[in-house]
């Protein structure tokens, strides 16, 4: 039986709590006063990759808000957080381990850096987004 979209989020934020100095949701957080923090958002399911219902595809954004639009430290964190490797490296931590703790079959961050600015209560938060796909 596939996983559901509950756990492969709650699996997604497991992870990503493991990056030091990075909060880690499994959905949208209300508050975006004290980032850098981060969380996924469904954006596709695709059931029928296989007889059976054997593969079913989920395609997550990762949202990761890094800090204050102005804040040059907040842009030194891109580096980290978009880095192919290293301890800050959000593919580097989803893809070291790509069951999530057993929820699924494998994942794959095909790509990042959408880097935007995100408006709430008055601030600008710089963000980026990543692509994930699991396969549960």
């Amino acid at each position: 039986m596939p996983a559901t979209v509950s756990q492969v989020a709650d699996g997604i934020k497991t992870r990503l709590a493991t990056i030091t100095g990075l909060r880690a949701f499994s959905y949208q957080t209300e508050q975006m006063n004290t980032p850098p923090f981060a969380y996924p958002e469904l954006t596709q399911v695709e059931y029928h990759r296989a007889f059976g219902g054997g593969d079913v595809a989920m395609a997550f954004t990762i949202h990761v808000v890094v800090g204050r639009y102005t804040d040059r430290t907040a842009f030194a964190l891109l580096d980290d957080f978009l880095s192919y490797s290293g301890a800050k490296s959000i593919r580097a931590c989803l893809e070291s381990d790509k069951t999530l703790g057993g929820v699924c079959s494998t994942l794959v961050v095909p790509s990042g850096a959408d880097i935007s600015s995100l408006g709430e209560g008055g601030a600008e938060f710089l963000e980026i987004q990543l692509s994930l796909t699991v396969h549960a």
